[in-house]
């Protein structure tokens, strides 16, 4: 009778445990992956926003942790590209 009544007062955080899961943990794990793979797919060309909320177009992917991003005319930055917000306009890869 003991080990039942311990049993009833942890389910209820269990259960919490695993509604937090499903609505939380698991979508934030999801949308980090597809920021990976949006990063990790950067190229010469493609329009992009950063965290900063600065618009421009990737000039150059320097090495795997770095992109320049010119933001005007004769203006670019280096960028982290883990900052990298949102793919405004993707470029196609060349047939080449």
């Amino acid at each position: 009778m003991d080990g039942a009544g311990a049993f009833a007062q942890l389910l209820p955080l269990i259960l919490i445990f695993a509604i937090m899961y499903f609505l939380l943990i698991r979508p934030q794990q999801k949308r980090v992956k597809e920021h990976q793979k949006m990063v990790e797919a950067l190229r010469r060309g493609d329009q992009v926003v950063t965290q900063g909320g600065l618009i421009g177009k990737v000039t150059k992917v320097k090495d795997d942790n770095e992109i320049e991003v010119e933001v005007s005319d004769n203006v670019r930055v280096r960028v982290v590209k883990n900052t990298v917000a949102q793919v405004l306009n993707k470029t196609e890869p060349s047939g080449s």
